[in-house]
């Protein structure tokens, strides 16, 4: 047959709209772990002892292909994520942003337009200390 449409009622923006009715209370202080890729942003946010409250990428957002490693979905992730924690009554916020991608500094802007402080901002990436090993010296 076909694919059947189901309108949006007014209020939905997305698929992590319905968890703001059904959050917690969260706590004041909590920890927001940005991996931003080329291909994709995942903004999780943990309370201090690192379990997860609530997550989200560019894709939850509905971003598809090139479009999910830009910075307008990266802040668009972390917009769904702040509003839920917005909601639960957070307040104070601090970032561990690991990753080489585009949407780095886009969600860490958007959690300060959204009304959180900012405790502190710090870069993860893991970095290589070795070289490779040098090849053998060849035998003619």
């Amino acid at each position: 047959m076909g694919k059947k449409r189901v309108a949006k009622k007014l209020g939905e923006s997305g698929p992590v709209a319905g968890k703001a009715l059904k959050t917690k209370s969260l706590p004041q202080k909590g920890i927001a772990h940005v991996y931003s890729s080329y291909n994709n942003t995942l903004i999780t946010l943990t309370n201090e002892q690192g379990d997860k409250l609530i997550s989200s990428s560019a894709g939850a957002a509905g971003f598809s292909g090139s479009k999910k490693g830009t910075p307008y979905a990266a802040s668009r992730a972390a917009g769904l994520v702040a509003d839920v924690a917005k909601n639960g009554g957070m307040k104070e916020v601090a970032f561990r942003v690991k990753g080489v991608g585009s949407g780095r500094e886009s969600a860490i802007r958007t959690f300060i337009s959204k009304g959180f402080l900012v405790d502190s901002i710090k870069d993860v990436t893991p970095l290589p200390h070795g070289f490779m090993k040098p090849p053998k010296p060849r035998r003619v």
